[in-house]
């Protein structure tokens, strides 16, 4: 499928404390960086979206939930009804697609359904589906907190999935959370179980944009136990 292509600056690298292994992952991870300049002339078409979202839902879930869903706003009408309750934000209408990453509430009563084809392709045994929803049912019935936080853990991982991807593509990407939840809830119809974590913005972009902004050093940030 043909991907409008960038490549990764080797500059990037340099800022890096000592040499790090590489290869292409590590590569697209250590350059990606949050796009603030698309190629507002650019599209993604039907295909590739699907396929972004297609390796998004390849992410880990509890259970196997798969507890998430996105909406694709890329036509302009739609764009024209995401803008103002995204902060007006000029991503939403210049890059090419803008993602609703949505988490749904997780519902351990989901488990045998979702099981059911890792169980006919032979990937996990019949006996092994109540094993898995016992525990799913103790962890999630009547606990709404724990409901809403793998709601949004869930489509988190399902949102740098497609982060990543979309860099591998040559595309760039942004996860916003300047939006009205409230407000993009109702204009687009979700469901009463179902949660808008973040917009993810993805598409070609243009010049302009900066090179993955310094960390704080590994030191501060990990402890060995």
């Amino acid at each position: 499928m043909n991907y409008t292509a960038t490549t990764a600056d080797p500059e990037t690298f340099s800022s890096l404390a000592g040499p790090l292994p590489t290869n292409a992952v590590i590569e697209t991870i250590l350059s990606r960086s949050a796009a603030k300049y698309y190629d507002s002339t650019a599209t993604l078409s039907d295909d590739q979206i699907r396929d972004l979202v297609r390796i998004g839902t390849s992410a880990p879930t509890s259970f196997h939930l798969q507890n998430w869903r996105f909406i694709a706003v890329r036509s302009p009408q739609a764009k024209a009804r995401l803008l103002p309750i995204a902060w007006n934000q000029p991503a939403i209408t210049e890059a090419a697609v803008t993602f609703i990453i949505i988490g749904q509430l997780a519902d351990a009563s989901t488990v045998p359904e979702r099981l059911a084809p890792v169980v006919e392709a032979g990937i996990m045994p019949a006996h092994l589906v109540p094993e898995w929803e016992g525990p799913a049912r103790g962890l999630y019935d009547n606990q709404p907190q724990r409901q809403r936080d793998e709601a949004v853990r869930s489509a988190t991982f399902g949102a740098a999935a497609i982060i990543y991807a979309a860099r591998s593509l040559g595309l760039g990407s942004t996860p916003m959370i300047g939006f009205d939840a409230e407000a993009v809830h109702k204009e687009f119809g979700l469901a009463e179980d179902e949660v808008p974590v973040m917009l993810l913005t993805v598409g070609p972009e243009r010049p302009g944009n900066w090179p993955q902004k310094p960390r704080l050093p590994v030191a501060d940030v990990l402890h060995f136990a």
